[in-house]
């Protein structure tokens, strides 16, 4: 059955993200010579049958009312500039993942391979500047790419078997030297201190040599983002040349002194001096509205909100800590990120 084709349009009336698209482009790129923007929604899907096709065309590829649907070709202008954008390789399909778990419901669980892509048309007599600043306007090289616009035999991917995990020979031996040229080839967030405590770690400890996966995912959570390296790391020396910093300064160290009264303080960063308010208002009790858990990094209050005449019980989150996750997740995107939510 090979590869099936399948173009979607909204019809005139109902384009309201093309026309949109159109104004931005125009005002935003100053293109006095574009004439118009179209935009078709495509779809391959591997080995689906003329008689599910059928089927699904009006209910999963689109809706008759306010869709025009094109299988297999589409009428292309040639004087039209067009181009195609696509998801990268491993970079989640919310389209394409949502295509095959519906077609599933026609093939009693089995879900097709199904890749999506956007189609733009460009009307107007544009030149091949102005049409390359429109794709590099639109297209996010970080999870997108420009797509083949024939079709291809199969949309299947065929992975290259996976290598042997590398291994990082020599280095719990390295000397200072080989340290810093290991450390400066791979160009690694840590500084060659951090690579040093590695090194006696996997000396001394695991003694062995690390392999080089070990290595970048040290790293990765060694990473300012992760590890919070800027904001922890101890100020030793401070000079302020500001009388009103200085007075800020001097009532954060007595708000220390009060806050670690009876035990061990911790070192002065820029994340103690961040939380320091909160802290001293924790210990006073001025804080009894505070969501306390595990999680140390969300400033959240219980709060009660009327929804639909109904009292039920919030957590508000006024900072939420915000972390991309490649390897969890998405190899290039993806960030998690909480506003608000309900109380369990």
């Amino acid at each position: 059955m090979g590869v099936k084709r399948i173009y979607v349009q909204k019809k005139e009336g109902f384009d309201v993200e093309a026309k949109r698209l159109w104004e931005d482009l125009s005002e935003t790129l100053r293109l006095p010579n574009l004439k118009g923007v179209e935009i078709l929604n495509r779809y391959d899907v591997e080995n689906l049958s003329e008689e599910v096709l059928e089927k699904a065309k009006d209910v999963v590829f689109s809706d008759p009312q306010v869709d025009d649907i094109f299988i297999e070709d589409y009428p292309f202008n040639k004087e039209d500039k067009v181009f195609g954008m696509e998801s990268l390789p491993g970079q989640f399909d919310q389209r394409s993942a949502a295509l095959s778990e519906c077609l599933g419901v026609f093939l009693n669980g089995q879900r097709p391979v199904c890749k999506f892509a956007k189609i733009y048309i460009l009307k107007g007599s544009l030149t091949d500047g102005e049409f390359e600043k429109v794709k590099k306007y639109l297209i996010n090289p970080v999870v997108a790419r420009l797509c083949e616009m024939s079709k291809p035999q199969t949309i299947k991917d065929n992975f290259p078997e996976a290598k042997d995990v590398e291994i990082v020979e020599g280095f719990i031996n390295m000397t200072e030297e080989d340290s810093r040229k290991f450390y400066e080839k791979y160009g690694f967030a840590m500084d060659l201190a951090d690579l040093k405590f590695c090194q006696d770690y996997f000396k001394n400890v695991e003694k062995r040599d690390p392999t080089m996966t070990e290595m970048k995912m040290i790293d990765t959570y060694w990473s300012d983002h992760c590890r919070h390296t800027t904001f922890l790391t101890r100020l030793e020396k401070i000079d302020i040349k500001w009388e009103t910093l200085k007075k800020v300064y001097e009532e954060y160290l007595s708000s220390r002194d009060f806050v670690y009264e009876g035990r061990k303080a911790k070192d002065i960063c820029f994340m103690d001096i961040a939380t320091m308010t909160m802290k001293e208002l924790k210990k006073r009790g001025m804080l009894k509205d505070l969501d306390e858990s595990e999680e140390v990094n969300a400033c959240c209050i219980k709060t009660t909100i009327l929804v639909d005449g109904k009292e039920e019980e919030y957590l508000v989150m006024f900072k939420n800590e915000t972390h991309n996750h490649p390897t969890e997740i998405e190899p290039y995107g993806g960030a998690n990120t909480c506003i608000r939510r309900r109380n369990p």
